[in-house]
């Protein structure tokens, strides 16, 4: 009789940022919870605001080149991004500025 290759083990992959929980560890007290919770939100919050950021820039490098891309663009499209390639840098930095003075 053919011998069976022995039984994979259950395992899964996890991702590197998960939580490894300390049995050593006394629970958690609902006040210590909402102080964790509410420093992650926090922190989820900020890297939204970055992303926004980052994308504010990209759109305002997008702008200038529609701005500065001639007659290929109708009119109107290039004076609004012109608008938008200068107002948008200075929308970014404002919300950096926010984000910084809060934390």
């Amino acid at each position: 009789m053919p011998k069976r290759p022995p039984a994979q083990p259950g395992l899964r992959i996890v991702s590197t940022d998960a939580e490894v929980y300390d049995l050593m560890r006394t629970p958690e007290t609902t006040a210590d919870r909402v102080r964790r919770l509410q420093m992650e939100a926090r922190a989820l919050a900020v890297e939204q605001v970055e992303a926004l950021e980052r994308v504010l820039l990209e759109a305002a490098r997008l702008a200038k080149e529609i701005a500065d891309g001639g007659d290929a663009y109708p009119i109107g499209a290039r004076e609004i991004a012109g608008r938008l390639a200068s107002d948008l840098p200075a929308k970014s930095e404002t919300l950096k500025v926010i984000v910084n003075r809060t934390l």
